[in-house]
């Protein structure tokens, strides 16, 4: 058995590790957005679906000697795919379909490495049936997915602060070749099952086969797992708090409630988790209904994450019940690859397609509800079909009619409240109004999550006022006012939003601005006024900012302003050495760079300082302090860059500003390092 165990282990092990490692390398290419990762889960759970069919058509369909040489060929072939770097062509030119683009680039990058990788767990469990007859192999699945956690785990404490992207990519095709030399190993020996398989085979045979209702309910099993793991990673992680690395906790929860079900029969006892899930449901509900005024931001996490793990534990756990005999080990994965592909399809492709908001979340709580209810109700069908059971279900219906509808007055009575939601790839976007029209304080805003991306008065006389992060005494008002007054300003600006900057443009002044999203170009025009009203000549590029100055001659800016965060989720590629040196291609020699570091998580100003450095400039942060009763500006922490003889010129105008030095040791982030973990705020 160890050597099952091992290759499967290495296999899952290299599955979860290289997820990071391939969305960490493209990330910079598509803009750093949260819908990346999502599209990235799309396609491993697509390639695991293919994988496990491939297992269960191989195992089902061959004789244990082409089985062998079929799955050795492939191993062979795969090799010639390494090493996992995209190569610079699959860039986007910023007019494609960022979702097709990246799962194009992963099926060409790791497609076949990745796709035998998700065949062993399958694959592994039934050879090893086969040969130890009567053996049950279900316990290497939970070997399985504990080495997904293990990986998982490893991947930000210490890996991505030990290796740069490039050599993350090959240390992992040298483990992937270990995995190869294991697997085929491992394969040979299957050959040696041959003359054995017939008569283990004529056994099995007389094990009845799972109807379909059966298949279903697995396949259903896995997609509501599934379809919560994503729309409450989502929820955390836009509605409740961005924070970094919080993705990191639903996964591990996912993983975990695998490995408690599927290693042992003595953990999920319904008499304990069914009332466990109910509380869990109701908790939901009422949060989102009532806001929990009371409950703390870490509380609400805790929260939502506890109910997230109860719910898959549940649905694991009859998952886990319902396991076929070993006989049809292979198809019973391949519906549970069905259920996770089905749940990623839809939170990750459909959802956006057809929602304008997060109906997906409210769907995975009552779809659990539902699912669970037919594995009960399948379970106890001999109770709950005929007298006082029968009354038991009409109850327990009714009930799920109700969860229902409580959902969907919650969902209208959130959306009521905007003036507009709309939806795409990159997330939900939202409008209000609030304020007085009698005293003048009526604002309109922009909304993704939790995050304020601008906001404007509505009153004709105040709407030219700069206000939130970008009023006159911010560290990017200072920038873009450091200025000869009697001559023309072209300022670039990295991050559009309500299109606030552009109110400080004059006539004979230029505005180059950089947003990857439509739909907020789509907003800023239609509902604000920033942008159409601004007297300087305004021109925006569509695109990830990077790429498009790639792609431009020298812009001779005066001011670049970057602002291109989503709350707490940084753009690392924005962050870079690479990327600083390419702004002060489109810089003058005068100009300042200014860049935007306000957040509650992540002590940002050693990453800029240490950027400006390398490039030979110094900084000066310009924190503007102030409490939250001010309604008109925020509290912000802008970083100003420049050359020495532009700080000097302008010592008088840039005294607020406070001299930077890079923290003793700091590592300079560029394109292929970076560590999140290490600029963690400690308080």
């Amino acid at each position: 058995m160890a050597l099952y165990a091992l290759t499967i282990f290495l296999s899952s092990f290299l599955l979860f590790q290289v997820q990071p490692i391939i969305a960490k390398i493209i990330l910079p290419w598509f803009g750093g957005s949260a819908a990346v990762w999502n599209t990235c889960m799309l396609f491993f759970q697509a390639a695991l679906l293919g994988g496990y069919t491939y297992a269960h058509v191989l195992y089902d369909k061959l004789p244990a000697r082409k089985q062998s040489k079929t799955h050795i060929g492939l191993l062979a072939l795969s090799l010639l795919t390494l090493p996992i770097l995209p190569g610079a062509a699959w860039k986007p030119q910023g007019a494609e379909n960022p979702a097709v683009l990246i799962l194009g680039l992963l099926a060409v990058t790791i497609g076949l490495p990745y796709f035998l990788l998700s065949t062993t767990g399958p694959l592994m469990q039934a050879w090893y049936a086969r040969a130890n007859a009567g053996a049950v192999p279900y316990r290497l699945f939970a070997l399985s997915n504990f080495a997904s956690l293990l990986a998982l785990i490893s991947y930000p404490l210490f890996v991505e602060p030990s290796l740069d992207s490039t050599r993350q990519a090959w240390v992992w095709s040298g483990g992937y070749a270990l995995f190869v030399l294991v697997c085929a190993g491992v394969a040979w020996r299957v050959r040696d099952d041959a003359a054995a398989a017939p008569a283990a085979e004529e056994m099995e045979a007389e094990e009845p086969a799972p109807g379909m209702n059966r298949r279903l309910l697995w396949v259903g099993l896995a997609a509501c797992p599934s379809v919560l793991l994503l729309s409450v990673t989502t929820h955390l992680t836009q509605d409740i708090a961005s924070i970094p690395f919080l993705w990191i906790v639903p996964l591990v929860l996912y993983l975990l409630s695998f490995i408690l079900t599927f290693e042992t029969d003595k953990i999920y006892w319904r008499i304990l988790w069914l009332p466990l899930f109910a509380a869990a449901l109701a908790g939901m509900v009422w949060i989102e209904m009532e806001n929990a005024p009371s409950l703390t931001m870490a509380q609400r996490i805790a929260a939502c994450a506890a109910a997230m793990f109860i719910a898959a534990m549940v649905c694991h756990g009859e998952l886990a019940s319902l396991k076929p005999h070993p006989r049809y080990l292979t198809s019973f994965y391949v519906a549970l690859s069905v259920g996770g592909a089905l749940g990623g399809l839809f939170v990750g492709l459909a959802a956006p397609a057809l929602f304008s908001a997060y109906y997906e979340y409210p769907i995975g709580w009552w779809l659990a509800f539902a699912l669970v209810l037919a594995a009960v109700t399948a379970r106890y069908e001999a109770f709950l079909l005929k007298g006082k059971g029968l009354a038991v279900l009409t109850v327990l219906l009714t009930l799920l009619g109700v969860y229902g509808g409580a959902w969907t007055n919650d969902q209208k009575r959130f959306l009521a409240g905007y003036r507009v939601t709309q939806r795409n790839f990159y997330g939900t976007l939202r409008i209000d109004d609030e304020g007085d029209f009698n005293n003048n304080t009526r604002v309109r805003q922009l909304l993704h999550g939790t995050i304020n991306h601008g906001q404007q008065y509505l009153n004709p006389e105040r709407r030219r006022e700069a206000t939130t992060y970008y009023c006159k005494e911010s560290g990017v008002g200072t920038a873009i006012l450091t200025r000869n007054e009697f001559l023309p300003q072209r300022v670039g600006v990295i991050g559009l939003g309500t299109g606030t900057l552009a109110t400080y443009g004059r006539v004979g002044d230029e505005y180059h601005i950089f947003e990857i999203n439509p739909l907020v170009l789509q907003l800023a025009r239609g509902e604000f006024s920033f942008l159409n009203e601004s007297r300087a000549a305004t021109k925006v590029h569509m695109g990830d900012a990077r790429l498009s100055l790639e792609r431009m001659a020298p812009l001779n800016l005066d001011v670049l302003a970057v602002d291109a965060f989503s709350g707490d989720s940084v753009p690392v590629h924005l962050l870079t050495k690479e990327a600083m040196e390419l702004y002060w291609r489109h810089l003058n020699a005068a100009g300042v760079l200014a860049v935007h570091i306000s957040n509650r998580y992540l002590d940002l100003e050693g990453v800029v300082q240490a950027g400006a450095a390398a490039t030979g400039k110094v900084a000066l942060e310009f924190a503007d302090e102030r409490d939250d009763s001010d309604e008109v500006c925020y509290a912000s922490t802008w970083i100003l860059v420049m050359n020495e003889a532009t700080r000097k010129a302008n010592a008088g105008r840039l005294g607020a500003g406070k001299a930077m030095e890079t923290p003793a040791g700091f590592r300079v982030w560029t394109d292929s390092f970076s560590n999140l973990i290490g600029v963690l705020r400690t308080k």
